[in-house]
């Protein structure tokens, strides 16, 4: 649940359509800069303004088509998030009532972080021009973590401390379930979108928003209320400060990692998912042998152990992971995040269904304003901006209309200008 920067090689590639564009608009300002008064100079330059015009609608078309094709999948990133978020989710809750165990369950999931690298260079090897044996991929991604790669001084300074937060985050979450319901887990989670935004401005001193701050200011009074809504018992309360803390891990991890290792590609980021996986494999993996043995989290035989449902959570919670580190190549990173707080409603229908939660009046509010603050904080830097050039690009469409009987009167050639302006401002 990273956010790539635009050292993520597909970013670049999605905004070729718009140089393209930009490119035309000044070809198309120098022909008519040069248009001169005789007869043969108007007639080249009617030929070129109308070559020009059928660039430039067919770049119009491109951008749209590309557009298009984005949202597209958008929409079935979007619903495939939301399945496995909430999916991953359900599962575990079932999982508890025949094994339960949380950590055995962590380790277990994180465990397929292994299967990353292994993925990502067999689409390497089918979508890369230049093939590269899996020893050259590997030495390359590793410069990722310095001139030296992947040094042990390295290891235990910027690779071993992201493991321990991902396995808290995860365990936390877990352990978050066991004691209150699977709504309520996955609406609190939506918080760490807020903590992100508030320890980014504080460690990494990013742009001060006022709408982010309100964001966050309702995700603080969500908790609060959904603490109020089961009536401040201990065993919701013990959960809702376990899903808070799991969410506070999950922004530590984010706000450190772009701290301390920057962006990744594609390439690097499968790396590093897959070392986290193997460190949680080679150095955890005696964890869950002493829960046993001291039975913290003992099963009688291991026939017992409901396999089925382990490696559903694990796949689904595998699936999340790439869909959201990865999907940024194919659509747009809000689309990604709009998944995760889909999946609040997805798991209310479930709890609603299966009698397990009842919904006051205070705990649909809270839901709703922590699902707000989330939405909230997908707003660009620049959404005030936009707000206010989108205005006035309303404005002076209107403008042509208002003042038509003017623009009747007026020569054909101030006729053509005013149409040329008209179809570039579309064209952006």
């Amino acid at each position: 649940m990273k956010k790539h920067s635009a050292r993520v090689a597909p970013l670049s590639a999605c905004n070729s359509p718009v140089l393209t564009l930009t490119k035309v608009e000044g070809e198309d300002r120098s022909r008519e800069n040069v248009v001169g008064t005789t007869e043969a100079q108007s007639a080249g330059a009617a030929g070129a303004e109308s070559g020009s015009s059928r660039r430039r609608l067919h770049c119009c078309i491109r951008v749209t088509a590309v557009q298009v094709r984005k949202a597209l999948w958008g929409v079935a990133m979007v619903m495939c998030v939301c399945s496995s978020w909430a999916g991953s989710t359900q599962l575990a809750k079932l999982t508890f009532k025949q094994f339960d165990a949380p950590f055995t369950l962590t380790w277990f999931a994180t465990t397929w972080n292994c299967l990353f690298f292994p993925l990502y260079y067999i689409g390497h090897l089918c979508k890369s021009p230049e093939r590269q044996t899996a020893r050259q991929r590997l030495r390359e991604c590793c410069r990722f973590f310095g001139d030296d790669g992947l040094t042990p001084k390295v290891f235990f300074t910027k690779v071993a401390p992201f493991g321990l937060l991902w396995i808290l985050t995860n365990y936390l979450y877990l352990q978050a379930l066991r004691k209150i319901n699977t709504t309520d887990v996955s609406a609190l989670f939506c918080c760490n979108k807020a903590f992100v935004f508030l320890l980014s401005w504080i460690v990494l001193r990013d742009r001060f928003m006022g709408v982010r701050i309100v964001a966050a200011i309702l995700a603080i009074a969500g908790i609060v209320m959904m603490t109020y809504a089961d009536g401040f018992h201990s065993h919701s309360v013990i959960g809702i400060a376990l899903v808070v803390a799991s969410a506070s891990m999950s922004a530590l991890y984010k706000v450190l990692f772009k701290m301390v290792l920057g962006s990744a590609k594609f390439g690097e980021a499968a790396l590093f998912l897959s070392i986290v996986g193997s460190t949680n494999f080679v150095f955890v993996s005696f964890v869950p042998v002493m829960l046993y043995f001291t039975h913290v989290e003992y099963i009688e035989s291991l026939r017992d152990i409901p396999w089925a449902y382990l490696c559903g959570v694990a796949a689904l919670l595998f699936a999340f992971n790439v869909l959201v580190n990865f999907g940024i190549a194919i659509t747009y990173p809000t689309l990604i995040s709009l998944g995760i707080v889909l999946s609040v409603p997805v798991n209310a229908m479930v709890d609603l269904y299966t009698c397990e939660i009842h919904f006051n009046s205070v705990r649909l509010i809270a839901v709703f304003i922590i699902c707000l603050g989330f939405l909230m904080l997908l707003l660009p830097e620049d959404w005030d901006q936009c707000i206010i050039q989108l205005s006035q690009k309303l404005r002076k469409r209107d403008e042509p209309a208002e003042g038509s009987g003017e623009a009747g009167a007026g020569t054909g050639l101030n006729w053509r200008g005013r149409a040329r302006t008209s179809m570039s401002t579309y064209a952006l």
